[in-house]
């Protein structure tokens, strides 16, 4: 059993929901307070990299209510209209708080920076500023802390090292919070860089240069969570050890003689639909259904995020 748990790459039901949530709130709760503090200490210094810093954080803050939004809209039960379920309202919902963390964060970034270069700025209080950003530090801190436990864990149980996990788990949001917070820490050293070289050399070129290197930081974020999500959202198939599974599973089964075609789609995070034309033993109908019972049985137990499981009973190619 452990072999199949450690191929399973999607996250089980009890994975998300309540844990994804949390770690969520966590991160717009800390990035809405550092906003605000990293927005005064960016009036009061002068500095572009401290307002750089500023609306990257306001653009964190926007993304998690997007990516809370993607949770509770993504955990909605299957309905007439939706018989599927919601799960694909989370991958939309995820891609919005991508384009807001380009739009909102990187490119008024780059704006920031290249204005300071071309106009200059004012020498402000320094100190101010170094003292947002060590506190901004610290509760970036407390909050990428929130989201390693939870990748963590989901490591654990999939039986696989934390950063692969963290490469292949479907649930786009825990990803983005885990992303976005390791930009913000990169952000603040490099604002803090930026910040202490132009005090030194009373040149504002340097804190233009932090400013645009912070946009490009975000956009290169902002890029790779919307890919991710865009090919969740156009019918990602599961990962290719985990396709190997449901064929291994399948061909296992007493009375299946082989597995001729396989369909595999991420419903959501947490969802896995399957439809394979497999060849059984010609011992009646019943024995048929009772095979596709028993295979679905496996399977499900194999992978418990599988959702819905369509055997089509097809003839196997004669030779």
């Amino acid at each position: 059993m452990s072999e199949t748990i450690e191929a399973a790459d999607v996250t089980t039901e009890n994975e998300g929901g309540g844990e994804s949530t949390l770690t969520v709130v966590v991160a717009g709760a800390a990035n809405l307070a550092i906003a605000i503090a990293k927005a005064v200490g960016g009036i009061l210094a002068g500095s572009s990299a401290m307002l750089s810093e500023a609306a990257h954080s306001m653009a964190d803050t926007i993304t998690e209510v997007l990516l809370l939004t993607a949770v509770k809209r993504g955990g909605r039960p299957a309905d007439d209209q939706h018989q599927f379920g919601y799960g694909q309202a989370h991958y939309f919902w995820a891609f919005v708080a991508a384009l807001a963390t380009f739009t909102a964060g990187s490119v008024f970034a780059i704006f920031q920076g290249v204005h300071t270069i071309l106009e200059g700025e004012e020498a402000g209080d320094y100190l101010v500023s170094y003292i947002v950003l060590g506190v901004a530090f610290v509760i970036e801190s407390i909050s990428l802390g929130q989201a390693i436990r939870q990748v963590r864990s989901g490591a654990r149980r999939s039986r696989m090292h934390p950063a692969r996990y963290l490469r292949r788990t479907p649930d786009t949001a825990l990803k983005a919070v885990a992303f976005e917070d390791s930009a913000a820490l990169v952000g603040l050293v490099v604002a803090a860089l930026g910040l202490a070289v132009t005090e030194i050399t009373g040149n504002g070129l340097f804190d233009g240069v932090s400013s645009i290197l912070i946009g490009v930081l975000l956009a290169f974020v902002a890029v790779t969570l919307g890919r991710d999500n865009a090919s969740y959202l156009v019918g990602r198939s599961a990962a290719p050890a985990v396709q190997d599974l449901i064929r291994r599973t399948l061909n296992e089964t007493p009375g299946v003689v082989d597995v001729m075609m396989l369909y595999t789609q991420h419903l959501g995070p947490h969802e896995l639909l399957v439809a394979a034309k497999v060849d059984f033993t010609d011992d009646g109908a019943d024995d048929i259904e009772r095979t596709a019972e028993e295979a679905e049985r496996r399977l499900k137990e194999a992978i418990p995020a599988l959702r819905e499981v369509f055997l089509d009973p097809t003839p196997g190619r004669t030779p």
